[in-house]
């Protein structure tokens, strides 16, 4: 899986150490984002079609955010619910922190209907969104209830996949 573009490099690294599948593909016809596609659990890269490495990272996120059953059998459309986009998004800018790149280069100004730096500000000023249901699957906990359910704040996380559906603790969102 080599990609001549480092970041791509990197952030592909990131996303097989784990436990996602990547892929080098050349990929035909229309495609939600150009050069990603999703096929099962497995992400598709056609290097010399993508436009914005960051894609990769957030594609990551919303398998990571799925319960195991759920990564296997997903498709092309795995960020439908609006739910769990706001927590592949908030997981997105966990991972581009834990990586260390710059969180624009995921929220970059063609995505997220032009709103990506808007994110990347809030998100740098401890104002959140996404981050519950990140708790909720007991990947990370909100940095004001951190020390009480003993994981560590968001950014920071946890887990970087979600295991099974979460048995809820009461006090997770």
């Amino acid at each position: 899986m080599p990609f001549r573009d480092p970041v791509t490099a990197q952030i592909a690294a990131f996303v097989t150490e784990i436990g996602l599948e990547i892929r080098t593909v050349e990929l035909t016809g229309e495609n939600f984002l150009p050069g990603l596609r999703i096929e099962g659990s497995v992400i598709l890269v056609d290097e010399a079609q993508l436009l914005y490495p960051g894609d990769i990272l957030h594609e990551a996120g919303h398998l990571a955010v799925m319960t195991p059953e759920d990564r296997r059998t997903t498709g092309e459309h795995a960020g439908e619910d609006a739910g769990f986009e706001m927590a592949a998004i908030a997981w997105s800018y966990a991972a581009a922190l834990h990586i260390g790149i710059d969180p624009l280069i995921v929220f970059h100004a063609n995505g997220y209907k032009g709103g990506g730096a808007n994110i990347v500000e809030n998100f740098r000023k401890g104002q959140f969104f996404g981050v519950p249901l990140l708790q909720w699957m007991e990947m990370t906990a909100e940095p004001r209830q951190a020390e009480k359910l003993g994981r560590p704040p968001f950014p920071q996380m946890r887990k970087w996949l979600r295991d099974e559906p979460a048995q809820g603790d009461g006090q997770s969102l």
